[in-house]
C-alpha cells in the first residue's frame, strides 16, 4: 500500500504527506486494541483442533459483534459518567455536612453564652423588686439620682431586647443548620445508591463485553480489530472530506499548551473507569486532570464539561479544547491539532492518539475561554 493512498482531499486541496500520515497513524492507534488487560484465552474448538484451522465467519457477523461491543462500552461510559457525578456530589455534600457541623457547634456555644447573659439579666431585675418606675420615683429620697438611674435602666432594657433578638436568631440559625444537614445526609444517601447502581451497570456491561470477546478465536479477534480500524478510518476520512481542517487555524493558548503537554505525557497509561490518575484514567478523568495541571479546574464529568464550559464552533477549535462525543455527551477527548485527539478510549485500551472525527461529535468546549 503506497503512501499516496493516504493523501486525503479536503475542501478542494490535497493534504501534504506529513499531515496524511499523522491522521492515519492517529486512526490506527485509536482503533488498535489496548494492552492494559490480558486478552482471554481463545475458546478451544470442539474437535480440539488449533485455532489456525478455524474458518472465520462472514464479516457481517463480526461487524455485528463490533457494533454490540460498541453499544456495551457506550453504556458503560454513560454509567461511568453517572458514577463520577455521584462521587463528585458526595464529596461536596460531605464537605457541606462537615461545615454545617462546625456551624452547629459554634452556634450552640453562642446560644449557651446568650442564655447565661439572659439569666444574669433576669436575676438583676428580680433584685430590683420589679416595681414600676413611677413607684420607684415616688419612693426615692433623691429624685435626680433616680432619674439618672432610670436612664441607665432604659439602656439596659434596650440591651436586653437586643439580647433576646440575638438569642432568637441564633436558635433559628441552629434549626436551619440542622435542617440543612439532614437534607445533605438524605442527598448523600441517594447519591450512594445512585453510585452503587452505576457501578453495578458498569461492571455488567464490561463483563458482557469481555465475555463476548472471549468467545472469539484468535483470527476472529484479529479480523475484528481490522474492522474497528476500517470503521475508524472511514469515519475520519468522511470528517476530513468536509474540508473542516481548511477552516481550523487557531493556535493553542498558553494554558492549552500545558494541558496538551500533560495529556501527551499520559499516553500508554490504561483506561480504568472512575480513575483520575496518576497511573490510569477514564475519559473525563484525563481531560479534567490535564486542565487542572494547567491551572484551570473544570468539571469532573464529560456531561458537566459540556453543560458548564463555553461552547465554540468546531471550525474555531484550538489545541487544548475538548471535543464532546455522542448525543448524551458520554465521551470526551482533547483536541491536539491536525485533526487528532488524545483520549482515554474505553476498558481494555490505553490513553492514545486518535482521529477527531472517528466518533459522532456533539460539540466543542473551551476550558479557558
Amino acid at each position: 500500500m503506497g503512501p499516496d493512498k493516504y493523501r486525503v482531499r479536503a475542501g478542494g486541496r490535497r493534504w501534504t504527506l506529513a499531515a496524511a500520515v499523522t491522521v492515519v497513524c492517529a486512526v490506527t492507534v485509536l482503533a488498535a486494541p489496548g494492552t492494559a488487560f490480558a486478552a482471554p484465552s481463545p475458546t478451544p474448538s470442539p474437535s480440539g483442533s488449533p485455532s489456525a484451522s478455524v474458518t472465520l465467519p462472514p464479516d457481517k457477523d463480526l461487524e455485528a459483534v463490533r457494533e454490540k461491543l460498541d453499544d456495551l462500552y457506550h453504556d458503560a461510559a454513560v454509567a461511568t459518567d453517572a458514577y463520577n457525578a455521584a462521587e463528585e456530589a458526595a464529596e461536596k455534600q460531605s464537605a457541606e455536612i462537615v461545615d454545617l457541623a462546625r456551624k452547629i457547634v459554634k452556634g450552640q456555644r453562642k446560644l449557651d453564652g446568650l442564655k447565661a447573659r439572659a439569666g444574669r439579666a433576669a436575676a438583676a431585675q428580680y433584685r430590683t423588686g420589679g416595681l414600676p418606675d413611677s413607684a420607684k420615683l415616688l419612693l426615692s429620697d433623691n429624685p435626680s439620682q433616680f432619674l439618672d438611674g432610670a436612664g441607665r435602666v432604659l439602656e439596659g432594657e434596650r440591651a436586653t431586647k437586643g439580647l433576646i433578638t440575638e438569642l432568637t436568631q441564633t436558635q433559628q440559625d441552629l434549626k436551619q443548620y440542622a435542617a440543612d444537614a439532614a437534607g445533605q445526609w438524605n442527598r448523600l444517601e441517594a447519591g450512594r445508591k445512585a453510585k452503587a447502581a452505576a457501578k453495578k451497570k458498569i461492571t455488567q456491561r464490561i463483563t458482557a463485553a469481555e465475555k463476548l470477546q472471549s468467545t472469539l478465536e484468535k483470527k476472529q479477534k484479529t479480523r475484528l480489530a481490522e474492522l474497528e480500524r476500517e470503521a475508524a478510518y472511514k469515519a475520519q476520512t468522511a470528517w476530513l472530506d468536509t474540508g473542516i481542517l481548511d477552516e481550523i487555524h487557531s493556535k493553542a493558548s498558553a494554558a492549552g499548551r500545558k494541558a496538551v503537554a500533560f495529556a501527551t505525557a499520559q499516553i500508554g497509561k490504561p483506561y480504568v473507569w472512575g480513575a483520575e490518575g496518576p497511573d490510569s484514567y477514564d475519559c473525563s478523568g484525563l481531560t479534567s486532570q490535564a486542565w487542572a495541571s494547567a491551572g484551570q479546574p473544570i468539571p469532573r464529568t464529560s456531561q458537566e464539561q459540556w453543560k458548564q464550559l463555553k461552547h465554540v464552533d468546531v471550525k474555531d477549535m484550538r489545541p487544548g479544547d475538548l471535543i464532546i462525543y455522542f448525543d448524551d455527551a458520554s465521551h470526551v477527548a482533547m483536541y491536539v491539532g491536525d485533526g487528532a485527539i488524545i483520549q482515554a478510549p474505553r476498558p481494555g485500551r490505553t490513553v492514545s492518539v486518535g482521529g477527531a472525527g472517528t466518533m459522532p461529535i456533539l460539540g466543542v468546549v473551551r476550558p479557558d475561554a
